[in-house]
């Protein structure tokens, strides 16, 4: 589903903010003020309303950008493209951040908008009028997104606030105190498994875009997996695989925008090239800019704010289509195909990797548009839907699981499943670099297959907490770790405005 941004500006956005400031000669009304007893009162406004929630999970605050370089910046998979990399993603790059860092409090802020919004929904829905059974749907979706971003939150900063409904007004509020992280997961399990079921399997072409039963699925065995739950975990992914995904042929298309809803993806972020990129926090506008600013962000040829760690380039091995797949290098062709152009130095602005003992510049392909035509200087019309999940992590977790329960056989064959992408078709386990004759030897096979098929999506950063609780890795991979940067700190924000949660309810070490 196309989620047009403009057809929920003043229902879900203006709905929720009704009387939320006080009597003032500013507080003029505009005539597309809706109240928010005047509103959710059937199953078309409760859908709007859902196009509002989604639309948070598009913006800036989220989708758009300050999700990805959050987990990215938190990962070792990147490095810092130059000088030109902004103060605060720094902080967060090197372990420099405090409670007052930008992005993590931008990130924060747009789980919690997205909660808010899910809340209106779900608390509103029993009295509107309408389709019964597309009420139900609408709901599970609202259950799913908030899920999903409670998810996020306790990934991040472990236990949090826990919102289940929405006051009418603001000025009924009461700020709840710091719910424990083992809260948040068991109100992730309960209310994802709750859903599963009134989740529709697929959408037919115009609802593209929505959570389905895939998602669900899937975000419940992430979180299983990342508290050591593989039993659990193995049971949602089987259940996965019966919802007939696969892999598709080539590798890329998972990457481009003529490849969309392919039978790999489990769950996308829709964007278009028709508009601008919105800037606005919370995805609201008044015109449909519905890009996202990923392309910019990274590309050889612009802003190349992030780029491939050595670490990263370094764990390829040789002959690996991927590599070429996930990243650009000095002397490749770009643009559009009937008349390519030639990646220069020049036209590569920033630092330099090492690979292969070269010093050489090399930049992220995933998601850029350079694959179909030159961006120049500014480019931000970018329609690459983002893939938040796919096919191949189900298969990568299941190896895990299977290797965690006693199956290694059955791990080593999802792991030779991946790698026999007709497009990767790389050699099986065992390799000389990579024998699996023990569970230790299929975890590092695990390990590195992960990394390498899932480069620079958004998925290490998770992995690397995980498998560290697990005592899984040999060797720290974050330069900088310390058991404070475990989680991030709660943001300054949260304790000025909430006075139920204080500097003794903040992480460690912060």
């Amino acid at each position: 589903m196309r989620i047009n941004i403009t057809t929920i500006l003043f229902t879900a956005t203006a709905a929720l903010l009704a009387n939320a400031c006080g009597d003032s000669a500013l507080d003029k009304k505009s005539e597309n003020y809706v109240q928010v007893d005047n509103y959710y009162r059937t199953v078309d406004e409760l859908s709007r309303a859902l196009t509002g929630a989604y639309a948070i999970l598009q913006s800036n605050n989220l989708g758009g950008r300050e999700y990805f370089f959050l987990h990215d910046l938190r990962s070792d998979d990147v490095t810092a493209g130059g000088g030109q990399l902004e103060t605060p993603r720094n902080q967060l790059l090197i372990g420099s951040h405090g409670p007052t860092n930008a992005v993590m409090t931008s990130v924060y802020n747009g789980m919690f908008r997205l909660i808010h919004r899910a809340n209106a929904i779900i608390q509103n829905a029993p009295d509107a009028t309408g389709d019964a059974e597309l009420k139900k749907r609408l709901v599970a979706e609202s259950r799913f997104l908030r899920a999903w971003a409670y998810y996020q939150l306790a990934g991040f900063w472990g236990g949090v606030p826990l919102y289940t409904t929405t006051p009418i007004q603001f000025e009924d509020s009461e700020p709840q105190a710091r719910s424990t992280a083992a809260e948040i997961w068991n109100f992730v399990y309960t209310e994802l498994n709750a859903v599963v079921p009134d989740l529709p399997e697929e959408y037919n072409k115009n609802d593209f875009g929505r959570a389905g039963r895939g998602a669900a699925l899937m975000v419940l065995a992430k979180a299983y997996i990342f508290n050591g739950d593989y039993t659990n975990a193995k049971t949602r992914l089987e259940a996965i695989k019966d919802l007939g995904y696969a892999l598709t042929d080539n590798y890329f298309d998972n990457f481009t925008e003529e490849t969309e809803y392919n039978q790999e993806s489990i769950f996308e972020l829709s964007y278009t090239s028709g508009g601008n990129y919105n800037w606005d926090a919370d995805g609201n506008a008044t015109q449909v800019n519905e890009s996202w600013i990923r392309s910019q962000e990274y590309s050889a040829v612009g802003w190349r704010n992030l780029i491939p760690s050595n670490s990263l380039l370094a764990e390829y091995e040789p002959n690996d289509p991927r590599l070429k797949d996930t990243f650009y290098f000095i002397g490749d062709t770009y643009g559009d195909p009937g008349a390519p152009l030639e990646l220069t130095e020049d036209k590569v602005q920033g630092n330099k990797s090492i690979f292969n003992g070269v010093e050489q510049k090399v930049s992220w392909k995933k998601y850029s548009v350079m694959y179909k035509l030159d961006p120049g200087g500014f480019w931000d019309k970018i329609g690459i839907n983002y893939r938040m999940y796919r096919y191949a992590d189900v298969l990568l977790m299941l190896a895990e699981c299977e290797n965690e329960v006693g199956s290694p056989e059955a791990a080593i064959d999802y792991l030779n499943e991946i790698r026999n992408r007709p497009s990767v078709n790389m050699p099986e386990y065992p390799t000389a670099e990579y024998p699996v004759n023990s569970q230790a030897e299929i975890t590092r096979a695990i390990i590195h297959e992960r990394r390498v098929e899932l480069a620079g999506e958004e998925v290490r950063n998770f992995d690397i907490l995980r498998w560290r609780k697990d005592d899984k890795l040999t060797t720290e991979p974050i330069s900088y770790y310390a058991p404070m940067y475990e989680l991030l700190p709660l943001p300054q924000d949260e304790l000025n405005n909430n006075p139920n949660i204080t500097q003794d309810d903040q992480n460690l070490g912060y």
